[in-house]
């Protein structure tokens, strides 16, 4: 099968790429390695791949031709950098998405699109894939825009991530479970805003058995949207933090000021576990890799940024 993976030097889009390889698949990475290229370099010694250096925002029909399935994860990913970036946030995740799919004109190709759960916003019950969304940040807007965007062609899967954590081969210390682990190790000490908020949490390679479970499941799945993760992985900040200190000690703040990112809710994933996914990692598995990447950084690398 050939496979196009936008963002495939990311930090899900790489782990994605090695397991598709591994399955013998042709996969052309398309990226514009802003973080440099150390990511795939492990990787360039397999045939089937082929690597693109260039930006979605200047895509061509040319470049999507040819391919049975499109995975598309390219974009600016999270709270902070969308705020940050609140221009380039809406180029590149919603306005170049949308010339992506007015280029594709084979109705054949699958398209598989890397949406999030974080739109639910802040809902006192389980949200499951009829929930009215939220979006209580510029992230979560353009996600939703870009994913009504990719489900308006035939062909197509959205999948809607819970909060991913983990160790790859490019590292995101942005994400929460990856962030309090980074600041356990390298301050000793982690602050905590709204520590009661809860969310749910998916491993990375839990995440992209995601992936690959709709990929194999197309016939099932196509042309649906699914909620990827478990409930069991729902958790506060403050379980969180507990959960890492039962493992390193550091110091926990409780700050009294409020987070900007006031996400707080509950997902159900019964439609896509009704299917026969299921996720294999447990926080505790997640935390204990970071810790054991973390601490190496620090000991024997600790001047290189992650």
């Amino acid at each position: 099968m050939k496979i196009l993976v936008t963002g495939g030097a990311g930090y899900v889009g790489i782990e994605l790429t090695r397991q598709l390889l591994d399955r013998g698949d042709k996969i052309t990475i398309l990226d514009n390695f802003m973080y440099g290229y150390e990511p795939v370099l492990h990787l360039m010694r397999n045939s089937n791949l082929e690597v693109i250096k260039k930006d979605i925002r200047n895509l061509n029909a040319s470049d999507l031709k040819g391919y049975d399935v499109i995975f598309h994860l390219a974009g600016i990913s999270g709270y902070p950098a969308c705020e940050a970036n609140p221009h380039s946030a809406q180029i590149i995740n919603v306005d170049a998405t949308r010339q992506m799919v007015k280029y594709i004109k084979n109705s054949k190709q699958l398209m598989i699109y890397a949406s999030t759960t974080s739109f639910y916003g802040k809902k006192a019950f389980d949200c499951d894939e009829t929930t009215e969304v939220a979006p209580v940040s510029l992230y979560g807007k353009t996600k939703y825009e870009a994913e009504k965007i990719i489900m308006s062609r035939k062909n197509s899967i959205a999948l809607r991530f819970a909060t991913i954590f983990g160790t790859s081969a490019k590292m995101r210390n942005d994400l929460l479970v990856n962030d309090f682990v980074y600041k356990a190790i390298n301050e000793r000490s982690v602050m905590i805003f709204d520590g009661k908020s809860r969310r749910t949490f998916v491993h990375i390679l839990d995440a992209v058995q995601g992936y690959l479970f709709a990929l194999d499941n197309r016939r099932a799945v196509t042309d649906g949207v699914y909620n990827v993760g478990d409930e069991s992985m729902n958790y506060s900040k403050y379980d969180i933090v507990k959960s890492i200190n039962k493992f390193i000690d550091f110091e926990i703040i409780d700050s009294s000021l409020n987070d900007l990112d006031v996400r707080s809710f509950n997902v159900s994933f019964k439609k896509i576990k009704s299917l026969g996914y299921g996720v294999k990692y447990s926080l505790s598995d997640g935390i204990q890799e970071l810790i054991k990447l973390y601490q190496f950084y620090r000991q024997y690398m600790p001047y290189k940024v992650i």
